[in-house]
């Protein structure tokens, strides 16, 4: 079998990310680590409690890789580890997350996304679900983001943006969303996401990814209500 080769990487630098962990540190705020095998904490908290509850219906294979280690650096530095796909930082501190953020935009070759504030419902301990809220970001290297993927994958088929269309829930998805012929957000997608897209599909619950494709991928929709884009979409990028 022909081994399958990545068309693009962006990662984090091993400089940098010491550097947000210092930030992180200095200040008491919760951050974990996207490798491409795992996801890397110190503790399980914020969102990670929402992958280690969704992990429990899934098969062991399918399962999102997280792994909690005593000391961030010690463990990067013994393993070796270069493959930073994404820092995140989580708190429930309006004014301590204001307050980090404006130290990480000073950082130089990242990009960190607007600030948002999530609730979700998770299993924090035994059976019961708690709902815990709090502000959340995220960190990549500089220009790296879905749609800059998009944009490597458009070059490569040879296809215009206008038969590109793009779905997504997730603060991390508004580029993508803003930038492709068609913008699609989910119906349990953040307000700030609904509001830049073209349409607004059902949840994930109900199927919205589908609802969306057939909308504009399996007919002859005319665009008139979402501006001057293909009345054929070739191209369909799922992205969430």
């Amino acid at each position: 079998m022909k081994e399958e080769k990545p068309l693009w990487k962006g990662f984090l630098d091993i400089e940098t990310v010491f550097k947000v962990i210092n930030i992180c540190r200095e200040n008491s705020i919760y951050y974990n680590i996207y490798t491409e095998e795992e996801i890397l904490a110190e503790k399980l908290q914020y969102n990670l409690l929402f992958y280690h509850k969704d992990n429990m219906y899934k098969e062991k294979e399918k399962r999102t890789n997280i792994t909690i280690v005593n000391d961030m650096k010690e463990y990067i530095i013994r393993n070796n580890i270069k493959d930073f796909l994404k820092m995140t930082i989580c708190d429930e501190s309006e004014l301590v997350f204001n307050n980090i953020m404006f130290k990480l935009k000073k950082l130089e070759n990242i990009e960190v996304l607007d600030t948002s504030f999530i609730t979700r419902k998770v299993i924090k301990e035994g059976p019961n679900n708690v709902e815990i809220s709090y502000y959340y970001t995220e960190i990549s290297a500089k220009d790296v983001n879905k749609w800059r993927a998009i944009e490597k994958l458009k070059d490569i088929l040879n296809i215009q943006i206008e038969e590109i269309m793009a779905i997504g829930d997730n603060i991390n998805d508004i580029k993508m969303i803003e930038n492709s012929g068609i913008g699609v957000a989910m119906g349990n997608s953040w307000d700030k996401v609904k509001l830049k897209a073209d349409y607004v599909t059902k949840s994930n619950a109900e199927d919205g990814v589908s609802e969306a494709i057939e909308k504009f991928c399996e007919s002859d929709y005319s665009m008139t209500d979402v501006g001057q884009v293909s009345t054929r979409i070739e191209a369909f990028l799922e992205m969430i």
